[in-house]
């Protein structure tokens, strides 16, 4: 038989700080028994698969998928897939990160517990993909175009979830919670002031966290201020010190110890990888930074 596989894409580099940001996007024939994995990744990514057929693995079950199924594989979770051997799938996918990430997924009809779905008439879930990959771009007009592109599609996906946003649902005493985290973040608030807001319990918290975000709203806040500090570091204006501060943490040492506990690496470490980089790669700003 003819080798017809061919593959499409673009990569960016991550940036966690950010709302919502794409990471990687395009589209694949695959070879038969064409295989990613098993192995984890770095950030969310959705598959759409437009013909022919393959298994997706991840944790602990294994789905066999065709033309118009989609399959979710969220972050830091072992995952496994490959093309069948006599009728190779092609799909469409577009991966993603920020700190908007767990919050957009959570109000789609995806989770790390369903990761798949059908969709009859999957035309218009293609067009929007293919418009994200057509976008694709380092400049900033580009990098609007693709999130404006990822938006919509990730809104049909909530559209399709139907899940209705009164005040008394959990998804919506999540998105509470997390607005109230990015406008008070560099204040010195915790987890009672977030329960508090959101009015219910420390405990009902940190439940509809964990159900809709994997993470708990401790977790979530430091994360939060931690992604925010990278932000601050590559501008390259203002000591550590500073940045501990600036996003919420009156303690600098125990800003350090959870920033490499996060980022695998210190903030000054971060701080010369950064430097390192080409100035046009990089924020300008003010110069150097303050140890």
């Amino acid at each position: 038989m003819e080798n017809d596989s061919f593959k499409y894409s673009y990569k960016t580099t991550l940036r966690e700080n950010l709302g919502l940001t794409v990471y990687n996007c395009g589209y694949q024939k695959c070879t038969p028994g064409h295989s990613w994995g098993p192995a984890v990744r770095d950030h969310h990514i959705i598959h759409l698969v437009i013909s022919g057929s393959g298994v997706f693995r991840t944790g602990g079950r294994e789905y066999h998928l065709s033309s118009g199924d989609a399959f979710f594989c969220p972050p830091n979770q072992v995952l496994h897939y490959w093309a069948d051997e006599a009728d190779p799938w092609e799909y469409y996918w577009v991966g993603f990160n920020g700190t908007e990430a767990e919050r957009m997924i959570s109000l789609t009809c995806f989770s790390p517990e369903h990761p798949v779905e059908h969709f009859d008439n999957c035309e218009m879930m293609k067009s929007q993909l293919l418009e994200i990959t057509r976008n694709f771009g380092s400049k900033p007009y580009q990098e609007a175009r693709m999130v404006g592109e990822l938006y919509l599609f990730l809104s049909g996906l909530m559209e399709r979830a139907d899940r209705p946003a009164a005040a008394g649902s959990s998804a919506r005493y999540v998105e509470k919670a997390v607005q109230f985290i990015a406008g008070s973040y560099a204040h010195n608030i915790n987890v009672e002031e977030i329960a508090s807001h959101v009015g219910i319990s420390r405990s009902h918290l940190y439940r509809v966290f964990v159900q809709h975000l994997g993470l708990s709203p401790n977790e979530y806040l430091i994360r939060f201020r931690i992604n925010e500090a990278c932000s601050l570091l590559r501008k390259r204006c203002f000591s550590i010190g500073e940045i501990s501060y600036s996003v919420g943490f009156s303690d600098q040492l125990y800003f350090s110890r959870q920033f490499k506990k996060i980022k695998g690496v210190s903030p000054s470490k971060y701080l010369e990888k950064q430097s390192a980089l080409p100035e046009s790669t990089t924020p300008s700003g003010c110069g150097g930074v303050r140890q």
